[in-house]
């Protein structure tokens, strides 16, 4: 392993660099992959007694960040409200040159940035999607497209209209600690006039850390950005969180993670009369028609397995039409078999270790006990692959669900599962299977995104028709892929909450004004008795 060097990344408040006391250390994936070794017990004992000298000079620790105190947290809402109306009076123009000098900032960075995102355990594929998403959000066409979305003029032939966004205020970012630059992506906001205050989280710090401090922060500053306009926090999800529903400084939560704790949380900002902008779980389907191309139907089928299933955003189930089901499970078989552990850093392996492995359990032992067929993996396994109870990873496991009905009673269908499964539903040929399908997909609760594989327009049109929940649907794509002019989040049902929908950052975090200049002198009590 080539060594990497240590950074410390201090707090951001208004517009400086801030220190505290206290650490959080980014680390390496290593100290899971090898956890009995020598190097990890000397890095658990420096955790509680050693020095940040010592700590900073261990090869697992990759970075230290400050933690921020309570009344830095203040200070922080602070900054960021005085710096709301400074934003708020600068034309668009500028907040766009802003973002946009983000893109040839980001293109310098990006090698060292994936290393970083590997080195804490994200595999290589993935960590390469995620800084496309950033990389296509923020290049010049998109901030093209975002200005017009931001701000349209209409000529008639008495008045100018202008139907334009005005920015909620102070926007608080809380991103997902196993997909961390998405923060960076929610942190658009300030195209809308937004200030933003993010929290970098305790448990994944590095990527975050070092994509704010050497790319953000130095693009608004060489800008001249206003001071507060952008805030970088470091502390406990729950102090944080109580201090931001509680602030009345504090008008949007941005927030990433569960179901469960992102409509709870969305329900205590509207006691409190605040927005809630929510990412949350994900349970996407793929449907995959009898004249689809099958060797890239099983390609991105196979996405299920990146990160060992651990991402939101990644195949859950599969509909497929039975005609080419068998051969579909064959070819997903082979594949999925092929897949092996290893280290994200020095290889291309696509597996991650699995945190829930005792959920994994359960969740297959009930979709066997529903009558679903195993088709291959499902054993824990270690680092090289060999069966071990208390291995780190997991098999990648495909299993055949047989009908509808049959799937409404496996929980690994209609549940979102965060481990390395994939369920593929076969159900009977009849009439009006598309119907059913697209009924099926449509059922599901939650609502990131689906996809389609098929060659025929009719079945396309249907698809993009019929499918109403989800944020994005994809059609003879790549699952996971991004795609320039798409937005990177957003979702329906239990992934976006009850106002979810594909989500641009600076749109969810402002609201529309029509505005009626007058381009002729005309009496009011004329204008009100014209006729069309």
């Amino acid at each position: 392993m080539t060594r990497t060097a240590v950074r410390h990344f201090p707090l951001y408040i208004g517009g400086e660099r801030v220190d505290s006391d206290e650490r959080a250390y980014g680390l390496s994936v290593r100290t899971v992959l090898d956890p009995s070794g020598t190097e990890a017990a000397t890095l658990f004992r420096l955790l509680r007694e050693g020095s940040e000298e010592e700590l900073h000079a261990h090869p697992h620790v990759l970075c230290s960040v400050a933690l921020s105190t309570p009344e830095q947290g203040q200070d922080a809402l602070r900054a960021a409200a005085a710096a709301v109306p400074r934003l708020r009076a600068l034309p668009l123009a500028d907040r766009l040159a802003y973002i946009g000098d983000l893109y040839a900032a980001f293109l310098a960075h990006r090698e060292e940035l994936s290393r970083v995102l590997r080195l804490e355990g994200c595999p290589r594929l993935l960590a390469e999607a995620q800084l496309n998403v950033v990389l296509d959000l923020v290049r010049p066409e998109s901030i093209e497209q975002a200005e017009v979305l931001l701000r349209q003029e209409i000529t008639t032939e008495h008045h100018r209209i202008v139907l334009q966004r005005q920015p909620d205020g102070v926007v608080c970012v809380d991103p997902p600690a196993n997909a961390p630059l998405f923060g960076l992506i929610a942190s658009l906001v300030l195209l809308a006039g937004n200030s933003v205050v993010i929290r970098v989280p305790r448990s994944c710090a590095s990527s975050l850390s070092y994509a704010l401090h050497n790319i953000i922060i130095p693009v608004l500053e060489a800008r001249g950005a206003p001071a507060g306009a952008f805030t970088v926090l470091c502390a406990d999800y729950e102090v944080t969180m109580r201090q931001w529903l509680e602030s009345p400084l504090v008008n949007t939560v941005y927030y990433f993670g569960s179901s469960e704790n992102g409509l709870a949380l969305e329900r205590k900002c509207v006691e409190r009369g605040k927005r809630a902008i929510l990412e949350l779980s994900g349970n996407d389907g793929v449907l995959v028609w009898h004249d689809a191309d099958l060797d890239h139907a099983a390609a991105a089928l196979l996405e299920a397995f990146y990160a060992s299933g651990q991402t939101c955003f990644s195949p859950k189930y599969a509909v497929v039409h039975p005609a080419v089901a068998d051969d579909l499970l064959a070819r997903l078989d082979e594949a999925a078999s092929a897949l092996a552990p290893g280290d994200p850093e020095d290889s291309d392996t696509v597996l991650s270790p699995v945190l829930r492995t005792t959920a994994f359990a359960r969740s297959l032992d009930q979709a066997m006990s529903a009558g679903a067929t195993k088709i291959c993996g499902g054993a824990q396994i270690d680092l090289r692959g060999a069966p071990d109870p208390r291995g780190l990873f997991i098999e990648p496991t495909v299993l055949r669900v047989n009908g509808f009905d049959q799937a409404e009673n496996v929980r690994a269908v209609r549940e979102e599962t965060f481990f390395p499964l994939l369920s593929v539903v076969v159900p009977e040929d009849e009439p009006e299977l598309l119907e059913r399908c697209v009924e099926f997909l449509n059922g599901n609760r939650y609502g990131l995104r689906n996809s389609l594989w098929t060659e025929s327009p009719e079945v396309v049109e249907r698809f993009t028709t019929g499918v109403t929940n989800g944020g994005v649907l994809k059609v003879n794509d790549s699952h996971l892929a991004h795609a320039p002019y798409l937005p990177g989040l957003g979702g329906t049902g239990l992934s976006g909450g009850t106002h979810g929908e594909a989500a641009y950052p600076f749109l969810r975090a402002s609201r529309l004004q029509a505005v009626a200049i007058a381009t002729t002198r005309t009496h009011p009590e004329q204008a009100l008795l014209r006729r069309a």
